[in-house]
């Protein structure tokens, strides 16, 4: 690696463990209270409780499967790296797509709606040319906070900030449960049918999924985060727990405040923008209806913007996903070149944000929202229980539960709930709302056009994975490095990561005379002194190296171009025969994990801390006596290794020598 891959890994290695995932999380929940309870009331009415019931469910269920999801294949993009593992790229890239579109629609809402906020301390910033200005300075402010990357001190002031926020919606739901509440006020205004209709109550079912876009962003940092088997599982129910107590208890003092009269609420009408503030009006004292008015309206003007930095967050990390896989044009991906954060989609999902904004329509704004977040559900959900059946003994750090064992795999009963949920939500909305039905459908159909013109322009596969180096993404010039690599395959988890350390390396075009670059994946059966060196080998060990034979074949030919080659060895020394075969198939490097040292083989540790690599026996022999270079990967330790492991589109293994 050179030094300058060297500091470009280190900027993107940052670690980070569920606080600020939850954070992440929290801010969508929490900003989609703000924002959505109004719409949601004006069609679900006094069922509002109810609605906000099921979209808790569906969020448990996405929760689930987002963290399984991350788990299992740690690179950043959410359901549209599950699509690409469970299907191939052409799924892969309709989740993005839809998910896409949802990042810039909350991002827009977000602004909007913190402008009304902002408009109980001065009444013009909630309306008119002023208010269109401040929505372009939250735009602008959240550009350019992304464009210069997520930092520590920016996860410090989230995590206070969700401090504040947890604290005041609980002093709400309290306060309102208290003196606001009122049973007989929210039932005698439920006339199914009627008041209100099942096609109103179904869209509100859609609208209220604007939550699940905060697994979105948070899955987007899968790879640079530091969380074991146990931390996952609090995310989980920490996550859920939150979203059940925040939304229904504010919904049930909303409904108790602001009641239904004459089939309307004036949530929906007159604090449509800003609902929160609705709440507050409602209480009876006015020291405390003016003292909650100010705290409401700041705290939600600031969750609401860093809402918007969470969802552009979301949105860069998808992008950079979309870009590196050839999804999207590598120029819309175009990296900073001192942030390496994707600037050139930045500013345009900006641009795009601030159109929608400009006719100040929530309603329109999360009718469309529900579309796309509802399709990247549905996806998730599908490639999680695919992935099941088709990865059944890759290492979960995070297992759904209430798992049924069919066939060679188990099914995820909560998965296939979620789909279910989610695949009748989206088609009650694409069937009742007009906007998301014409607007979400002719996203999707340029979406997929552009997908496929891009591919066939470049003579690759819709299908396959073709990956673009990360400095392509920079302007630079990239050389293939090697043109052969022998990749020795130990059957274990870090495999994967191996081949694709290879492919990144050899990925390119053909040489001069034609040829294809190529990985040589070998696996070495060690026959003892005390055997033949032909004797029979054990049936289970054979179909062991079988088995990590064909899967590293897999891997390293979703990399456009290359050719992967398996074979398997016999020897007495693993380290002298990885050499050997090394100088007799000419190959131009070797990529080999490195061992644990033992005390009975011997070995050395290199380096010290975090960035210690292990040195066996039989990688120091190579080391020593290859006569090409040797890269190393160091092996994860344990499950909090195996749950922060870096994205693999990201670092280029261990050390060079």
């Amino acid at each position: 690696m050179t030094p300058l891959s060297e500091e470009r890994d280190q900027l993107y290695r940052r670690g980070m463990g569920s606080p600020v995932l939850f954070a992440i999380i929290y801010t969508v929940i929490a900003s989609a209270i703000y924002f959505a309870l109004g719409v949601v009331a004006g069609y679900a009415l006094g069922l509002t409780p109810l609605v906000f019931l099921v979209s808790g469910v569906m969020f448990v269920l996405a929760a689930m499967t987002y963290v399984e999801g991350s788990s299992l294949h740690q690179d950043r993009g959410g359901s549209t790296v599950f699509a690409r593992y469970a299907f191939n790229e052409f799924w892969s890239f309709g989740a993005g797509w839809a998910v896409l579109l949802d990042y810039v629609i909350l991002i827009a809402a977000t602004a909007f709606s913190a402008t009304n906020y902002l408009g109980a301390f001065w009444a013009p910033l909630g309306r008119g040319a002023v208010e269109l200005f401040a929505v372009l300075a939250i735009l602008l402010y959240v550009a350019a906070r992304n464009i210069r990357g997520f930092s520590s001190a920016r996860s410090s002031r989230i995590g206070l900030l969700v401090v504040a926020d947890v604290a005041l919606q609980l002093l709400l739901i309290v306060l309102g449960l208290v003196l606001l509440f009122d049973k007989d006020a929210i039932t005698s205004t439920i006339h199914l049918g009627s008041t209100p209709t099942v096609q109103n109550l179904i869209v509100a079912f859609g609208i209220a999924t604007v939550v699940s876009t905060g697994l979105e962003s948070a899955s987007g940092l899968a790879g640079e985060v530091a969380v074991g088997r146990r931390g996952l599982s609090r995310l989980v129910s920490a996550s859920s727990l939150t979203v059940f107590v925040v939304y229904i208890g504010i919904a049930l003092v909303a409904v108790s405040a602001v009641p239904v009269v004459n089939g309307t609420t004036e949530l929906a009408t007159t604090y449509r923008d800003a609902p929160m503030l609705g709440i507050a009006a409602a209480f009876h004292e006015e020291w405390l209806r003016e003292t909650l008015k100010y705290v409401i309206a700041a705290i939600a003007a600031v969750t609401l913007i860093a809402a918007a930095n969470s969802a552009m967050l979301g949105l860069s990390r998808l992008a950079y996903s979309l870009s590196t896989n050839r999804q999207i044009p590598a120029a819309l991906g175009r990296l900073h070149p001192t942030r390496f954060t994707p600037w050139v989609l930045i500013v345009l999902a900006t641009l795009a944000a601030a159109a929608l904004a400009a006719p100040r329509d929530l309603d329109m704004l999360l009718g469309l929202y529900a579309f796309g977040a509802l399709l990247g559900l549905t996806i998730a959900h599908v490639s999680i229980v695919k992935l099941r059946f088709t990865e059944p003994d890759r290492p979960r750090p995070y297992v759904i539960p209430g798992g049924v064992r069919v066939g060679r795999g188990v099914l995820p009963i909560p998965a296939v709930f979620g789909i279910v949920l989610s695949v009748a939500a989206w088609l009650s909305v694409v069937i009742t709302h007009d906007s998301a039905r014409w607007v979400g459908i002719g996203w999707m159909a340029f979406g997929i056009v552009l997908y496929v013109a891009y591919r066939l322009a470049s003579g690759k596969s819709l299908t396959k994975r073709v990956l673009v180096p990360r400095e392509a993404l920079l302007g630079e010039h990239i050389e293939v490095e090697y043109g052969s690599i022998l990749v020795p395959i130990l059957g274990t988890p870090l495999d994967d990561d191996i081949i694709q350390t290879a492919g990144r390396l050899v990925a390119g075009e053909e040489n001069e005379v034609g040829e294809r670059p190529t990985i040589e994946a070998i696996w070495i059966f060690e026959v003892p002194m005390s055997l033949p060196i032909d004797a029979r080998l054990p049936d289970a060990e054979l179909q062991r190296a079988r088995a990590a034979l064909a899967r590293a074949k897999s891997v390293g030919e979703e990399y456009e171009g290359i050719e992967v080659a398996t074979a398997t060895v016999r020897a007495r020394s693993i380290g002298h025969a990885i050499v050997e075969e090394a100088r007799r198939r000419g190959v131009q490097a070797i990529v080999l994990a490195a061992e644990e040292p033992s005390r009975i083989r011997g070995g050395a540790r290199l380096g010290g801390g975090q960035s210690e690599t292990f040195i066996g026996a039989a990688t120091k022999t190579v080391i020593s006596r290859a006569h090409c270079a040797v890269i190393l990967t160091a092996p994860p330790v344990g499950d909090q290794a195996l749950a922060s492991a870096t994205d693999p589109e990201e670092s280029d293994a261990g050390a060079e020598r």
